[in-house]
């Protein structure tokens, strides 16, 4: 007599680990260990139909295994197959939330596929989010983030602009004279706030900061303003406490001048430096000239200043030489006090050899400074040929506001 509740019990116990395939196959040993009558019992005992333990025999028989667990065509159809207008309202639905160049083959989007899975439900499709998911995988679709690619208006003599600087860069450096970049990196709130990226920790120990980001009345924020010595490979970084002004920008040249750029080029009688075309250090910023002015009346240095075109900030060398390397060794760290910033600035190196020296400016900036027209007829500055509102040289003048020629 034939117990197929034995067969039923080791059917479940085994079941978990078979695929459609292995189920096949153990029905069909069932059945040649039972002999007449066995594809009845053991479709009763395991519910498998009996055209599937058929299936089962017949590979017993030939003796290898079939490619793949079903035959050609087997299975469940796909909900695309089924519905023809599903992948066609899809589209439409996520047509009004696509971005990026629709001429590529990837293409993202920004609903969730479990409202779009409600919005297909509600036009009569019968589907789950995870079968949107899918769908939208098989045409193309896949979720992004925001790329940093456009740059603005193209001016026509942006490359020319990069050119011009370059020459002038090979020139300063041929002939021993320091070139520095300058720019002022994002300003930092100051206390037990988040810091992006992550660091090694204990599993489970993520290190706890605020659950705001207001501003700390007492510490405020901190304002890194960076000069970085292109041909050097070294960078200084003041770190203000009050306004991102042209004054605190200068002043923050004039402390890599006196602290690490003289003992670097003594006799340095002139100074290329390239900054962007708006900010502090900007084109147009009268008082970032007067500023100048008085350091080069100061220390005796002829200055030339080269702007780089409207939009092409990240091509900044202090961009990608020191503000990237800067942001990385304090990742995840939260910046809890001003001597915190500092210190972690300072401790910035590479392999390349790069050097970090940070000091904290407290002096007060005060924003509104005013530079009147008779301020700006006093400055002895000589614009180039070439774009003079982007390239510019300040001279030096003797007590009597006349130009030393250098």
């Amino acid at each position: 007599m034939i117990d197929e509740s034995e067969i039923r019990r080791h059917y479940e116990l085994l079941q978990p680990s078979l695929d459609e395939r292995g189920r096949r196959l153990f029905a069909a040993a069932q059945v040649r260990a039972l002999g007449y009558g066995g594809i009845a019992a053991v479709a009763r005992a395991t519910g498998i139909a009996p055209s599937t333990i058929g299936r089962g025999l017949k590979e017993l028989d030939a003796g290898t295994a079939p490619e793949g667990i079903r035959r050609p065509g087997g299975g469940r159809k796909r909900l695309a197959d089924t519905d023809a207008a599903l992948a066609e309202d899809l589209l439409r639905l996520v047509g009004s939330a696509t971005l990026g160049d629709p001429m590529r083959p990837l293409l993202w989007v920004s609903k969730s596929v479990e409202k779009l899975a409600a919005a297909l439900r509600a036009m009569k499709h019968r589907v789950s989010a995870n079968t949107v998911l899918r769908l939208l995988r098989m045409l193309g679709f896949s979720r992004q983030g925001n790329f940093k690619a456009n740059e603005g208006l193209h001016h026509p003599d942006r490359d020319a602009q990069f050119e011009h600087i370059n020459a002038q860069v090979l020139a300063f450096q041929g002939a021993g004279q320091p070139v520095i970049s300058v720019d002022t990196k994002k300003k930092e709130l100051v206390g037990n706030y988040k810091n992006a990226g992550t660091d090694w920790r204990s599993k489970g120990h993520p290190r706890r900061v605020n659950g705001h980001d207001f501003e700390d009345k007492l510490l405020g924020k901190a304002i890194p303003y960076g000069v970085y010595d292109v041909t050097d490979n070294s960078g200084w970084v003041s770190v203000g406490v009050t306004h991102d002004t042209a004054q605190f920008a200068v002043n923050t040249i004039r402390l890599w001048l006196s602290k690490m750029g003289r003992q670097r080029y003594p006799a340095a009688q002139r100074l290329m430096i390239t900054a962007d075309g708006g900010g502090s250090n900007g084109a147009r910023v009268r008082l970032w000239k007067l500023e100048l002015q008085r350091l080069a009346d100061e220390t005796g240095l002829t200055i030339a200043v080269c702007h780089y075109p409207p939009g092409t900030s990240k091509w900044n060398k202090i961009e990608h030489r020191l503000f990237c390397h800067i942001s990385q060794n304090w990742r995840a760290r939260p910046l809890t006090s001003r001597l915190a910033v500092v210190e972690l600035i300072a401790a910035t190196t590479t392999k390349t050899g790069l050097k970090v020296a940070c000091e904290l400016d407290t002096a007060d900036y005060p924003k509104g400074l005013k530079v009147t027209d008779a301020d700006m007829e006093a400055l002895a500055v000589t614009g180039d040929d070439f774009h003079s509102e982007w390239n510019y040289t300040i001279s030096p003048r003797n007590t009597d506001g006349a130009v030393v020629l250098a």
